[in-house]
């Protein structure tokens, strides 16, 4: 077994076909979206390739050291990007190719007029093994 994250994009990512962004959408689209991702994870829970899944609010702060004795410098609320994750899953699968089946299928949860979003999801593995550097 090999562990994916699969990462949900509300900016940054490529548009999804039903783009209209969730700020828009009514609290009953909302509600059917959320239902759908527990829905989702219930399904994987059941087949034991569940690992854990979060919703992300929209407020984030980058932080960074700036060295010894001086505070962290912070950039925020966002990178220059504007990029927001909204949310991530973990799952527990055999193959890459089950993680890829498994984000198509999350990728069709419902937003604006109950129509599938299709939108564009992250997948990537957990590194396992440290890179070998050669010289």
């Amino acid at each position: 077994m090999a562990k994916y994250l699969l990462l949900k994009h509300f900016r940054g990512a490529p548009a999804c076909a039903n783009d209209v962004p969730m700020d828009q959408w009514t609290p009953e689209e909302i509600s059917d979206h959320m239902q759908y991702m527990r829905d989702f994870a219930e399904r994987l829970e059941k087949t034991g390739e569940y690992v854990d899944g979060q919703a992300l609010a929209p407020e984030g702060t980058w932080v960074r050291y700036d060295g010894e004795g001086r505070p962290p410098v912070t950039d925020g609320p966002f990178a220059e990007t504007k990029d927001l994750i909204a949310g991530w899953m973990v799952i527990d699968v055999d193959t890459r190719e089950r993680a890829v089946e498994l984000a198509g299928q999350l990728s069709a949860a419902p937003g604006a007029g109950g129509r599938p979003l299709h939108e564009w999801l992250e997948v990537r593995p957990f590194l396992t093994t440290p890179p070998t550097i050669t010289e």
